[in-house]
């Protein structure tokens, strides 16, 4: 018997090598047919950006759907709201959102942002709060989706989401709820009106909606702080298997 090594059969070795050229051409040629209806084309910049990156940046387009939802229903809800700023709704849409998007800001609000514009719009003393209070929420909340990816509309490798600032926006946008449901003028009558029950039925756009922003950012938080956690074990699974499982496709059966 000799004490020569064995080589695996050649059989064996092109299998393995086929497997591998499939694998390689599967990265490329297979993605295009798996695709859903909220698929995108890819974008330069998406290569520059890491899985959580990507995840944070989806999370924030979803979040700023939904605020445009709450704006419009608000809107609809609270005519007198749009009217202090424009002629329509889509029009004061528009302005609020060419604040937000292009970095400007509303000249109502006296340079607030963040939590401070939120504030605003539920002030009702003596200094009470005399612009559109929706589009000041609308404001006060992009900021804050804005500040806790990372500063940006649009995170690369160098960006990130922090946990407690993600998590801080959660509990903002709890807060903006709570006071949307209960906060109330001085005729003791709704400040902004959103939920509504009657006879043609339930409209909660604005409690369903708000509460998945308030989950995406509970969820981007808890990521966030699993990332250092996570970094080690990723290592080590992609160390095995770029390097120990290969060996076993290499084990005759």
């Amino acid at each position: 018997m000799s004490d020569s090594p064995v080589s695996p059969p050649l059989a064996v070795r092109r299998t393995c090598l086929l497997a591998g050229a499939a694998a390689l051409l599967g990265l490329a040629g297979c993605s295009p047919l798996r695709s859903t209806e909220r698929a995108e084309p890819y974008g330069n910049q998406e290569w520059l950006q890491s899985g959580t990156n990507r995840i944070a940046n989806l999370s924030l387009r979803d979040n700023l759907q939904s605020v445009r939802r709450v704006q419009n229903t608000l809107y609809r809800r609270n005519p007198r709201e749009w009217r202090k700023s424009a002629a329509s709704i889509d029009e004061a849409v528009q302005r609020t959102w060419d604040a937000v998007l292009k970095d400007g800001t509303l000249p109502e609000l006296r340079g607030a942002s963040g939590i401070d514009a939120v504030r605003l719009a539920f002030e009702t003393g003596p200094q009470a709060y005399q612009g559109d209070r929706v589009a000041a929420l609308v404001y006060g909340w992009t900021t804050m989706l804005k500040q806790a990816n990372g500063n940006t509309w649009d995170q690369t490798m160098i960006d990130g989401v922090d946990a407690e600032n993600s998590y801080r926006v959660a509990r903002n946008f709890e807060i903006s709820l709570w006071l949307i449901s209960s906060k109330t003028g001085p005729d003791g009558q709704p400040l902004l009106l959103a939920t509504e029950i009657s006879e043609r039925g339930r409209n909660l756009v604005a409690d369903r909606e708000l509460s998945k922003i308030i989950a995406r950012l509970d969820l981007l938080a808890a990521q966030a702080d699993e990332k250092y956690r996570r970094a080690a074990l990723d290592f080590g699974q992609n160390w095995i298997m770029g390097v120990v499982m290969p060996l076993f496709t290499l084990v005759p059966k």
